[in-house]
Order: C-alpha cells, then sequence, then structure tokens
C-alpha cells in the first residue's frame, strides 16, 4: 500500500543528506573559528612584542628585554626613519628611550 509519500528507506535517505550536511557545515564553521582565533592570538602575541612584552619580575624588577628584540626594534626606528616618518630628532629620542630601558 503506497500513501504517495518517500517511505521508509526515503526516510531515512533523508535524514542521512540533513545529517551529513550539518556536519560538514559545523566542521567548515569550527575550523573557521579556530584559523580566527589563531589570528587573533598572533596578533595579541604581536601587539605585546611591539610593547616591549615587559613583564613584572617576582621581586619587583621588570625584566629585561632580549638583545635581539632590542636590535629588532631600532632596525625597525631606522626603517621609520628612512621612510621619512620619523625624524631625526623623533628617531634618536626613541633610540636613546629603548637603550635606557
Amino acid at each position: 500500500m503506497n500513501r504517495g509519500g518517500p517511505g521508509l528507506l526515503g526516510s531515512v535517505a533523508r535524514t542521512a543528506v540533513v545529517a551529513g550536511t550539518a556536519s560538514a557545515v559545523s566542521g567548515r564553521v569550527q575550523r573557521r573559528q579556530q584559523a580566527r582565533f589563531a589570528e587573533d592570538d598572533a596578533e595579541r602575541m604581536a601587539d605585546a612584542q611591539a610593547q616591549g612584552g615587559r613583564q613584572q619580575a617576582a621581586g619587583g624588577r621588570s625584566a629585561e628585554p632580549p638583545v635581539d628584540d632590542v636590535i629588532s626594534r631600532l632596525e625597525r626606528l631606522a626603517e621609520l626613519k628612512n621612510q621619512g616618518i620619523l625624524t631625526s630628532a623623533e628617531f634618536e629620542a626613541q633610540k636613546a628611550k629603548l637603550l635606557a630601558d
């Protein structure tokens, strides 16, 4: 007796397609969110490094920045001066501040 509906096999097939599609969309959304979170983490790390990444040490003293960080920041200042973004006076002031830390 066929009542014109998809029947049991058709209903099971449709359910499987819907479940598979939902699973694929969910996986894609999850991968996109993970990529976005990774980008956000990378930006936070870059911001922390740009600000010197200084944290208070246990004794109340600030930790000294690594030598490589100081060199890279000096190079960046030199690039900004060469591009005309910083004046010589601004460059010297920032360099003195950086070397004093």
